[in-house]
């Protein structure tokens, strides 16, 4: 236990942060932290642990740190930036810190892709409790079986949501590359992240970077359905590979195979090498999902979970706070959040969404162009083709903050690409107004934004109880 040391971290409300300051507390370690924004929740569960949060000045340094870990939003220029480097205090970023201070001794199993690595990874930290394995767990979200998004756990796996978005301002190595997995899980991928990486190649060499990483005596998972992942791993493998794929009728020599037994994803059936281990019915739904699934089941099974104990996990499973996240309903309009940014999740939200309704009101899609990537033009044509299912489709402009203007997502063209039932609106509250005046009691509104949306959805809520 490091109960002598002291550590500072700078950011540290931020979602990753407060989750590393909290393990860290675990193991030991006396733990301060500044931040510009302290606020709820994070500033509660700080609280929690008794862990002090200042606004940023070179007067928190006084006491002087063993070590100071600072966030990926930190930039040359923050007063306690410039105070650690002219004061030759010892730093890191906050992945190196896990990797350094919170992995040794442990199993990593790294889940790695564009899509899906919160859910993914979630789901296999449930399973591994479920099979009495005690893991500990770093996780960019709230999974619903836990109290929070990490956890030091008492048994050797530790699972990390295994990030491709730069270390620090320091490091521009992918975060993944921290984590020094054992077991890593390759789900899929695609472009995104354009604020970083300036095509595809460069993250695939990202990606190459972190098959260095992983042990002979470790395992890979790999999806064998995507089109870019064989690039990565003619790169260069050192490791043992399972592969998974969609079952389509007949065994393929990927060991492990998923078959969605309903279009929304809310059952499915298992595959290995061709015999069928199980039907699985729950609470998850959207065909990624299944996939996603499938590739914890091979995983799972390489560390030693039974059959069993996998079925049982993925039964018990609640999900992801702001996955398809019911918000609330009133006069009979169901109000969701989903974090979907990018077009494949999008698209697979949205058919998922018109799957499960089960009744027979509009689905509307309400969509801020938040993140880097959608912000630009990147998807521009892309994006028209990820609604199908969706009667009522609204885009706020997107920001063209730090974008050259011919650089920005052409929301209005991209709506007139979509059709008549698509459109742009200035903001939250010209959506809530459109909402509360036009959708019918029976109709699902779907939001996606990977930001809070200026509370949106509980506006919405409050405007539609009251009749206004």
């Amino acid at each position: 236990m490091e109960t002598s040391k002291k550590l500072h971290i700078l950011g540290i409300c931020g979602t990753a942060m407060a989750a590393i300051a909290g393990l860290a507390k675990e193991k030991g370690w006396h733990v301060s932290g500044s931040d510009a924004g302290v606020y709820p929740p994070m500033s509660d569960y700080l609280a929690s642990l008794g862990i002090k949060i200042a606004p940023f000045s070179k007067d928190n340094l006084n006491t002087k740190p063993d070590l100071c870990v600072i966030g990926n939003a930190m930039s040359r220029g923050n007063v306690e930036v410039e105070a650690i480097l002219s004061g030759g205090l010892a730093y890191c970023s906050g992945p190196e810190f896990v990797g350094n201070y919170i992995l040794p001794n442990r199993h990593a199993v790294v889940v790695a892709g564009t899509h899906g690595k919160t859910t993914t990874a979630s789901m296999m930290a449930h399973i591994l409790d479920v099979a009495d394995q005690s893991p500990g767990f770093l996780i960019g979200g709230m999974p619903e079986n836990f109290e929070g998004g990490a956890r030091l756990g008492e048994g050797d796996a530790f699972v990390l949501e295994g990030d491709e978005y730069d270390t620090a301002f320091f490091d521009k190595r992918s975060k993944f590359l921290h984590y020094h997995a054992k077991t890593l899980i390759l789900n899929n991928l695609e472009y995104d992240h354009a604020d970083i990486f300036p095509d595809l190649d460069a993250i695939q060499r990202q990606f190459s970077h972190l098959l260095r990483t992983v042990p002979n005596n470790g395992h890979i998972v790999v999806n064998a359905d995507d089109k870019h992942l064989p690039d990565v791993l003619k790169s260069g493998c050192w490791t043992p590979i399972s592969y998974f794929s969609e079952y389509k009728g007949a065994y393929t020599d990927t060991a492990w195979q998923w078959q969605a037994l309903k279009k929304d994803g809310s059952a499915f059936c298992l595959y290995h090498q061709g015999i069928k281990v199980f039907e699985v019915s729950w609470c998850m739904i959207g065909i990624h999902n299944v996939s996603n699934a499938c590739a914890v089941a091979a995983a799972a099974a390489m560390l030693g979970v039974s059959k069993a104990a996998i079925q049982k996990g993925f039964e018990s499973f609640a999900g992801i706070r702001r996955r398809m996240s019911l918000v609330g309903e009133a006069r009979g309009i169901r109000v969701f959040d989903d974090f979907a940014h990018h077009p494949t999740a999008i698209k697979g939200m949205v058919s998922a969404a018109k799957y499960a309704m089960k009744r027979d009101g509009k689905l509307w899609v309400i969509v801020e162009p938040r993140s880097n990537t959608m912000r630009s033009r990147i998807h521009q044509h892309r994006l028209p083709h990820c609604f199908e299912g969706a009667d009522q489709i609204i885009f706020t402009p997107a920001s063209d903050r730090g974008l050259k203007a011919g650089d920005v997502l052409d929301t209005s063209l991209l709506c007139t690409d979509i059709g008549a039932h698509a459109h742009v609106l200035a903001d939250a509250a010209r959506i809530i107004q459109e909402i509360s005046e036009h959708a019918q009691a029976g109709d699902d509104v779907l939001i996606l934004s990977n930001g809070d949306f200026d509370g949106i959805h509980q506006r919405l809520l409050e405007t539609l109880r009251n009749g206004n």
